[in-house]
């Protein structure tokens, strides 16, 4: 005998189902607030239940942000854990009769039966602090650029709607130019300025004056090409001049991140050895380790590769007979080595000839790129498997790179 329970993570209170492995009998259905004595109590109901009935596995079909206090103290009870993704409950409770009405209590249903007829669903583990202080890192770094980008956007897109010369000479990107826009964005401030007075104002501020010489001079040419006061132009104006002084702090921000990163990767186990690999940077490091976790849960490279999307899917019937590009997998694991593919093409000989030899074969850019990713997933997960760092003239790891 064995007892599966399912559990619906909600924000505010969780939804848990305990079903009889064989029969599929119900023999608890509740509500579980998200606090610690609702969650210690349900804890001392999966014992009971499964001193009653035998081996008992939970399920969760969300990992992290609201089901992080329910992970931590159902592993630290000691519970068999593992994670039912929700698209596979939302189309498995479709498949059922009435699959278009949903609950919390039809989808932990779900869930618990998802565990009866399945027993190869990845493990929930307990994670190191360096791990768990990288992902949040990582996550904070994501945001903060994606914010980042939307605000360089509409610096760019106010700044052309008054001022389009600027916007052509100036890159938003850069810090030296946004020191610029931090006070002068209208072609009167420039020209009133003039371009000594640009100059300044950018030495002081710690650009190079290699470098702020000639923006200075782009920037007066442009003011002098326009003479015309847009209908609004004081408002935008001061809307430019904020969104420079944001980017200027989140750059800033970033930076920081981007240090505290390295001193996680510095005391990760496993950092050494994934940045080994040719095109793994600090970053998509920091963001692989953060993605993948314990890399315990990935019995092969094949499942590796799986979770990232970049195992090729057998897609049968009848006489059809054909392998497809995954659709499923984790989008930011298959980012992380797409992206990491990229640049190997250009500082690894191995991956350009690979890459080269895929293109003859007449696969596009982007199918030589996923191919090479997926060779690297082999690679990578040889080098954590043996705790040796990557040898470019090392007769296996070329083989398997090959």
């Amino acid at each position: 005998m064995a007892v599966k329970a399912g559990i619906d993570v909600v924000k505010e209170f969780h939804w848990v189902a305990i079903v009889a492995a064989e029969t599929g009998k119900v023999l608890l259905s509740r509500r579980v607030d998200n606090d610690p004595d609702s969650i210690d109590a349900l804890i001392a109901q999966l014992r009971q239940a499964e001193a009653e009935h035998g081996e008992l596995t939970a399920a969760i079909d969300l990992m992290g942000g609201v089901a992080s206090l329910l992970t931590a103290m159902l592993l630290e009870a000691g519970v068999r854990l593992v994670h039912v993704p929700g698209l596979v409950v939302n189309r498995a409770r479709r498949a059922s009769k009435g699959g278009e009405a949903k609950s919390d209590p039809r989808d932990a249903a779900t869930i618990a039966d998802q565990l009866r007829l399945r027993d190869d669903w990845r493990i929930v583990t307990a994670e190191d602090d360096i791990t768990l202080d990288l992902r949040m890192l990582v996550s904070r770094r994501r945001e903060l650029v994606i914010d980042q980008t939307r605000r360089l956007n509409r610096l760019r897109e106010t700044l052309a709607g008054f001022f389009p010369g600027l916007e052509r000479v100036v890159d938003v990107t850069n810090l030296s130019d946004l020191r610029l826009l931090v006070r002068f964005v209208t072609p009167e401030e420039v020209r009133e300025a003039g371009r000594d007075g640009l100059i300044d104002h950018m030495l002081a501020a710690g650009v190079r004056r290699s470098y702020a010489e000639p923006l200075a001079g782009k920037a007066i040419a442009a003011a002098q090409a326009q003479h015309v006061i847009v209908p609004g132009q004081k408002r935008m104006a001061e809307f430019a001049r904020e969104f420079a002084t944001d980017a200027i702090a989140a750059r800033h921000r970033i930076g920081e991140l981007e240090n505290q990163i390295a001193d996680g990767l510095d005391r990760h186990p496993d950092a050494a050895l994934v940045r080994s690999l040719p095109g793994m940077g600090a970053t998509l490091t920091a963001e692989f380790l953060a993605e993948a976790g314990n890399l315990d849960r990935f019995a092969s490279a094949d499942q590796l590769a799986s979770a990232a999307g970049l195992a090729p899917v057998l897609q049968q019937s009848g006489k059809m007979n054909y392998l497809r590009r995954a659709t499923a997998g984790s989008k930011h694991l298959k980012f992380i080595f797409y992206q990491s593919a990229f640049c190997a093409i250009r500082t690894d000989p191995l991956s350009k000839a690979f890459y080269q030899r895929k293109r003859a074969e007449g696969k596009r850019h982007h199918q030589a790129l996923i191919a090479l990713a997926r060779r690297r997933i082999n690679v990578l997960y040889a080098l954590l498997r043996t705790r040796q760092p990557y040898q470019a003239d090392y007769r296996h790891t070329t083989a398997t790179a090959a």
